[in-house]
């Protein structure tokens, strides 16, 4: 067995570890023993020589994504233990079982324990984004255990990572199947019908996450005029055309907007009271003299790094405020972020700044998040990415 190189952490720089934190930075290493390359797995100590735990190392702000703190083999009996806990977990909780709904998250990378690998379950087909070479090199691996997985549902798998690798890597991944094929992109969910784009879509080509915010939507929507911002291919739509008076969907991309009245067309015999638009969000609310009493703001992440973070706070401010200004009397919002390094306190400080510079009367009806299949790991609080409000506004 090759012999592993040797991670050692400076001085106190251990806790976050300790309590069972997954990501080592690279300004925590006093010292490498051993040649570390990337995607390797490493062996990660204490400052008195104390091992801490076991993960995949790459050059970066995170240099290692620890796998396990426990002192075992990461081979290919790891990865299907690991990969039957989350199918386990998503039994126990539901997710394998419900009706009408055959789109979900089948492995949430740290919520399940193996960070840099996200898998999203469309049908019969599987599509894995890879976030670290670590990963990226057992894919063929990965694939083999879900095709084995006990429902057998999986019939095929796509490799959807060749946009989200690091930018050093020199793997030239390439998006396509690795197991099997599939032309058949219509899922269901919740009875409703949708395009699946996972070869040029974004994410692995649908927004799973908001799958209960969508369907609590639906409620709320009776009689009401609907504007969905940012609306890619048109899920909060889908929902609110089934009570709403009218839905208009906007995005600055003519593809996005176009597979959204497809997704309308799909679910809708009369599509009359829906209307795409290919427009900027900010400049369609400062432009349009339509009345709106339900808005949906589902941005895509306005802060990806910590050093952009005050410029996205910023950014959700503006676009709640002028949503604020613009919603009709008795109207509810549907306000999101989806930015891992914005906390829930920062954003909804940011919405009340928001709401105080307009003068209006607003209240909190419920506060949003991610659903089951999108688990939070108690000791990786950054797992926890979306967050979201529905607010009254008087």
């Amino acid at each position: 067995m090759m012999k592993r190189a040797r991670i050692v952490l400076k001085s106190g720089k251990d806790q976050s570890v300790l309590r069972k934190h997954p990501w080592i930075f690279s300004g925590a290493i006093k010292k490498i023993y051993g040649e570390a390359l990337e995607g390797d797995v490493v062996d990660v100590f204490d400052n008195k020589d104390n091992y801490l735990g076991r993960g995949h190392y790459q050059p970066g702000s995170i240099a290692v994504r620890l796998l396990t703190f426990e002192d075992q083999e990461i081979d290919a009996d790891f990865y299907s233990l690991r990969i039957f806990e989350a199918y386990e977990y998503r039994k126990s909780a539901g997710i394998l079982s419900m009706e009408s709904t055959n789109a979900f998250r089948l492995i949430h990378a740290e919520g399940d324990n193996l960070p840099g690998l996200i898998v999203d379950v469309y049908g019969s087909v599987a599509v894995m984004q890879m976030h670290s070479i670590g990963m990226y090199y057992k894919r063929d691996l990965i694939a083999g255990i879900l095709m084995s997985l006990p429902d057998q549902r999986i019939k095929a798998v796509f490799d959807k990572s060749e946009s989200t690798l690091p930018y050093k890597a020199k793997a030239e991944a390439k998006n396509g199947f690795i197991r099997g094929s599939q032309e058949n992109n219509l899922v269901t969910e919740y009875g409703y019908r949708f395009h699946v784009d996972w070869l040029e879509g974004q994410k692995t080509g649908f927004f799973i996450d908001q799958r209960e915010n969508r369907k609590l939507l639906e409620s709320f929507s009776e009689d009401r005029r609907i504007l969905n911002l940012f609306s890619y291919t048109g899920g909060f739509s889908v929902y609110g055309m089934s009570n709403a008076r009218m839905v208009h969907t906007v995005d600055v991309s003519d593809r996005a907007v176009k597979m959204a009245e497809n997704n309308v067309k799909l679910n809708f015999k009369d599509q009359e009271k829906h209307r795409g638009i290919v427009s900027d969000a900010f400049k369609f609310m400062d432009d349009t003299s339509d009345d709106y009493d339900l808005i949906v703001l589902d941005p895509p992440a306005f802060a990806k790094h910590h050093n952009v973070l005050h410029n996205a706070l910023q950014g959700y401010k503006k676009l709640n405020r002028k949503a604020i200004e613009i919603i009709e009397p008795g109207g509810i919002i549907f306000t999101f972020s989806c930015s891992q390094v914005v906390s829930r306190e920062n954003f909804r400080k940011s919405v009340f700044t928001a709401a105080a510079g307009t003068g209006r009367k607003v209240r909190i009806i419920k506060q949003l998040s991610q659903p089951a299949d999108h688990p939070v790991n108690i000791f990786h609080p950054e797992s926890e990415y979306l967050k979201g409000l529905i607010l009254y506004i008087e």
